[in-house]
């Protein structure tokens, strides 16, 4: 069996509020987890301690016994000192696509004839 330590979804239509649990890997979003182990509340500030609560205890044994945390959850555990998560780097999303280097080329091309013309 799998573990997940994920978010489970709570709340009202655009009040979102989310429990972290330890779910089998195969269970829905929302739906049947083993254990509930902490809270996390978007609405709050991102400086407000009561934004996520943790129960570092549970925590630590559920990564002890090989359950793995999705991203988000990486976050809140690395930012508990439970985990240490690796930073993602994606240097090719950061460029711009196709047309885009086409139209900065197209205006490049364009400066250079309007600055060779101005000092023929």
């Amino acid at each position: 069996m799998s573990a997940k330590i994920r978010l489970s979804r709570g709340g009202a239509k655009k009040r979102p509020y989310y429990y972290i649990v330890v779910a089998h890997s195969t269970s829905p979003r929302d739906g049947r987890y083993i254990e509930q182990i902490g809270t996390f509340d978007p609405m709050l500030k991102k400086d407000n301690p009561e934004r996520v609560r943790l129960n570092t205890d549970r925590a630590k044994h559920w990564l002890s016994v090989g359950a793995q945390p999705t991203d988000r959850v990486a976050r809140f555990l690395d930012a508990a000192g439970l985990l240490k998560r690796k930073g993602s780097n994606n240097p090719e999303k950061a460029k711009p696509k196709k047309k885009a280097q086409e139209r900065a080329a197209a205006a490049e091309a364009k400066a250079k004839e309007a600055s060779e013309a101005a000092s023929a």
